[in-house]
């Protein structure tokens, strides 16, 4: 296998977690409405139903965040895998709304620990010229489990009362191939270094680039890690004071920017706009599969145009599209697919860049000792920031209306362009220890 194969390969792996991520995530987006009806649940109560997870991975990431910066990357890939099954067996068969919303939140531990082990373990193992395109092979994923989710639920809509307990189920069988598959990765080399063992770091390295790049790699790790302390007090000096700022903001605005009421909540748009539960789902699966074909185009081009570029120009269009579906709604403009088309076209413009590339730097911009408790801190906001979304929007829209969430939404588009605009540096093709030099520089 050749060493742009292999690294590939053992990416391809560990992205699994996200296809299991927005599976897990995504699912509920067609079991709520049944859930609702079988515990009899209010707004707060539906918004609860939806948004328990994202306590659980609040708690998951900053466990494996904090734990995997001493005891490997690897390991919580092997954990989380484990939680995804035991939350998919637990959520299928609960016998009350305690038992249920028990198992989405060791879901959410799952969650947790993919979101943020993931794209850390193939930033760390990838070469500098394909991070950016191997690491969003972990959005890809996310957003195609978040398309097998939608056509999971629109499959089993009509399979009786208890359709809602297979939807669940069905994510038993992707978490034991992770788990499978990814006894078979390597250790990242970053944290390999970090232990002082430099001869398995060498190796792994030369797996996936050129013996003369990797021997230039590793003496490149070696010297920035001479630089670090390793504690978390690092993260609030000067220089990666900024790059904190930088991962916690982009973290934030990708949630409080929509996605996932758009996500979660797709099919309650649909039928608003008049549709059949039936229908509602089948245009969810569209949502779902336009998301991934615009995930690909993020793939294509965040190594050849850049980070910046790409996140302002999404960042731009999510909130015309925001405005847009917020006056569909506003004056009930339901006839000829409207709602269908914008929903789409905030989709599209999220998924080329907003979706992939805010985790891309985010596992790019911290210093290795403490990358994973960095990116923990951003992730946690990045799940607080979901959490507040998924409770809030179901409370918005019943009280105030659907058009005022949106439109809500859109504004904060607005903040998120500016602050890119002036704060966020480029980091395309530049090596981990250059960007983290970067930072020292300031």
């Amino acid at each position: 296998m050749s060493q742009r194969a292999y690294v590939v390969f053992v990416s391809v792996i560990a992205a699994i977690g996200g296809l299991l991520f927005g599976f897990d995530t995504a699912i509920i987006a067609g079991a709520v409405r049944f859930l609702k009806v079988r515990f009899a649940l209010s707004s707060f109560g539906e918004g609860l139903a939806v948004s328990i997870v994202l306590v659980g991975c609040m708690a998951g990431t900053w466990i494996a965040g904090t734990a995997s910066d001493r005891v490997g990357r690897k390991r919580f890939l092997l954990i989380s895998a484990s939680l995804f099954f035991v939350s998919a067996v637990g959520c299928a068969i609960p016998r009350h709304l305690t038992e249920f919303l028990v198992f989405r939140f060791v879901g959410g531990l799952a969650i947790g620990s993919a979101s943020i082990i993931c794209p850390l373990y193939i930033s760390e193992i990838a070469p500098a010229r394909i991070r950016g395109a191997l690491v969003s092979i972990n959005q890809m994923t996310i957003v195609t489990g978040i398309l097998l989710a939608y056509f999971v639920n629109w499959i089993l809509v009509g399979a009786g009362p208890s359709n809602w307990r297979w939807m669940f189920a069905a994510a038993t069988v992707p978490a034991v191939i992770f788990f499978g598959l990814v006894l078979r990765v390597p250790e990242s080399p970053r944290w390999l270094m970090k232990q002082g063992r430099d001869e398995e770091a060498l190796e792994i390295l030369c797996r996936v680039n050129a013996p003369g790049p990797a021997a230039a790699e590793i003496l490149s790790i070696k010297e920035t890690l001479a630089l670090e302390q390793g504690k978390l007090s690092e993260l609030f000096k000067p220089g990666f004071r900024t790059a904190l700022l930088v991962g916690v903001v982009l973290a934030v605005f990708q949630q409080i920017t929509g996605i996932n009421a758009v996500i979660y909540y797709s099919p309650r748009f649909f039928e608003t706009a008049g549709l059949a539960r039936g229908a509602a789902i089948l245009q969810s699966t569209i949502v779902g599969l336009v998301n991934v074909l615009f995930t690909i185009v993020a793939i294509a081009l965040v190594d050849r145009v850049g980070r910046k570029p790409l996140l302002l120009t999404a960042c731009g269009g999510m909130g015309v599209s925001f405005i847009l579906l917020g006056a569909a709604f506003k004056f009930q403009l339901f006839s000829g697919g409207l709602v269908l088309v914008f929903t789409l076209l905030y989709i599209a413009f999220f998924a080329m860049a907003m979706g992939p590339i805010v985790w891309v730097v985010i596992a790019e911009i911290f210093p290795t000792r403490i990358r994973g408790q960095a990116m923990a801190i951003a992730t946690v906001a990045l799940w607080f920031a979901d959490f507040v979304v998924s409770l809030s929007f179901p409370v918005i829209a019943d009280k105030l209306h659907e058009s005022f969430a949106f439109w809500l939404y859109a504004g904060m588009c607005v903040v998120d362009f500016i602050f890119m605009l002036f704060f966020l540096p480029e980091t395309k093709g530049k090596s981990l220890e250059d960007i983290e030099r970067r930072w020292l520089k300031q």
